[in-house]
């Protein structure tokens, strides 16, 4: 497999259409690393296995990792509130404020409204700035009642790092993380990264506006790396390998909340990482989406196999999977479970039930019924508004409570699952995020 994979590498991307992409796994005491494909489609840059991509997202399991250090050395619980932890800490709901904790935030069950993009400098106070602009977020669920993706909860918990530490959430990466693995190919600020071959960005076939999100959110998703850096920290997660990140990393693969759409990344949050079982091995991962930047990392514990990969562009997600499909069943004998797609015999659903407006932070669905069917249309609000056109989703149902719908031209399947929390509250849960109907 692994002679033949550099050619596969650059067939994928191919068909769909990633301008760039390196991946790197660690498999039975040998690693290995391929590239194909271009880092910028303006300059045609190649990509190699040393270019650095956004890996977005999969900062959070690092950002979880530097708190379970701190919880090792004694200076925490996952159960300490926050409150405790950054004084003048504060959010819209006076009750949330006082009683949400560590582990709320590391499991994405805060409720507190996730998807605050917010500039507040280049400056290493930042995410101090951030973190006190939470004061006016509201709850998008109670407090641990669902999960519901939350972008916010980890820049408050990188603000307690730094809080702990005395230092910019950066400096705690590089010395806790980057700096004992020897990482050299893993930075956070773009004059760190334009020092080596980094990827850029591209939405449909052209480079994107804007390279980065802003430093504010650097701990809920700005690390970049090569992808075999991101490797070597997901190998220091397995309890067997002397030199590891954490005395227990196991600790974090404990299950914290079942997703209620288990059809997209997994079926429960850890603390931090995601958890599935494919072919009866658990595996934890995660993914990341920047600005037209994708990567993913998967670690199969009981087989020592490490996986991640990056891409710029295309139908990264699709692409991504496509690669975890053919690698796992090649080197693990794994079956990766498939996108959920329309059922092979339709299925009759009263679908007025759901019509109405959902609604959170950053984004608003509205679901309308034509002809017996459901369809969504979705509007990014804020400060992401500008960089997303609205568009429009025909749903299929595939049950009573799931939909399934893609935009025209991208090859895989969205899922939608409706439900009520115990309240009666009735929610969408679309893109790992729990969304309330308000209408």
């Amino acid at each position: 497999m692994a002679g033949a994979m550099g050619q596969r590498l650059a067939e994928l991307i191919a068909k769909y259409e990633v301008p760039g992409a390196a991946l790197a796994y660690f498999h039975q005491g040998e690693l290995h690393e391929f590239a194909a494909g271009v880092l910028n489609a303006d300059t045609g840059v190649e990509a190699t296995t040393d270019s650095l991509f956004q890996i977005g997202s999969v900062s959070k399991v690092w950002t979880a990792t530097l708190l379970m250090q701190q919880v090792e050395r004694g200076r925490l619980t996952l159960d300490t509130p926050v409150a405790d932890l950054l004084p003048g800490f504060k959010v819209a709901d006076a009750e949330v404020t006082k009683t949400v904790t560590v582990r709320h935030l590391l499991s994405h069950t805060s409720g507190i409204d996730g998807d605050l993009f917010l500039d507040t400098g280049r400056g290493d106070d930042c995410v101090e700035k951030y973190v006190e602009a939470c004061a006016d977020l509201a709850q998008n669920h109670p407090l641990g009642v669902t999960q519901s993706y939350c972008n916010s909860g980890f820049v408050i918990a990188g603000r307690i790092l730094e809080v702990l530490e005395g230092k910019t959430w950066d400096a705690v990466l590089r010395e806790n993380i980057c700096e004992p693995l020897g990482l050299t190919h893993t930075w956070t600020l773009p004059e760190d990264v334009l020092r080596f071959n980094a990827a850029m960005g591209h939405e449909e076939g052209k480079t994107v506006p804007v390279w980065g999100l802003m430093r504010a959110v650097g701990p809920a998703g700005l690390i970049c790396a090569r992808p075999r850096d991101v490797v070597a920290f997901g190998r220091a997660h397995l309890a067997e390998l002397e030199g590891g990140l954490l005395e227990n990393p196991q600790a974090m693969w404990e299950p914290q909340v079942d997703i209620p759409n288990p059809h997209t990344l997994g079926k429960q949050w850890g603390v931090g990482w995601i958890l599935d079982e494919w072919s009866g091995q658990k595996v934890i991962s995660h993914g990341g989406n920047t600005i037209g930047q994708h990567a993913m990392l998967w670690v199969v514990p009981g087989t020592g196999t490490v996986v991640a990969v990056s891409a710029n562009g295309g139908h990264s997600g699709a692409f991504t999977h496509a690669v975890a499909t053919e690698l796992f069943a090649e080197l693990d004998g794994l079956d990766v479970p498939p996108v959920l797609g329309p059922p092979a015999t339709p299925v009759e659903v009263d679908v007025e039930r759901y019509t109405g407006v959902y609604e959170r932070v950053g984004a608003r669905m509205t679901f309308r019924a034509e002809d017996g069917a459901l369809h969504v249309l979705i509007e990014a609000t804020g400060a992401l508004a500008a960089l997303q056109e609205p568009f429009e989703i025909p749903l299929v149902a595939v049950d009573e409570t799931t939909f399934v719908g893609r935009r025209e031209g991208e090859p895989d399947w969205n899922s939608a699952v409706f439900y009520q929390l115990a309240d009666g509250s009735p929610y969408v849960h679309f893109g790992v995020r729990a969304t309330p109907k308000i209408a």
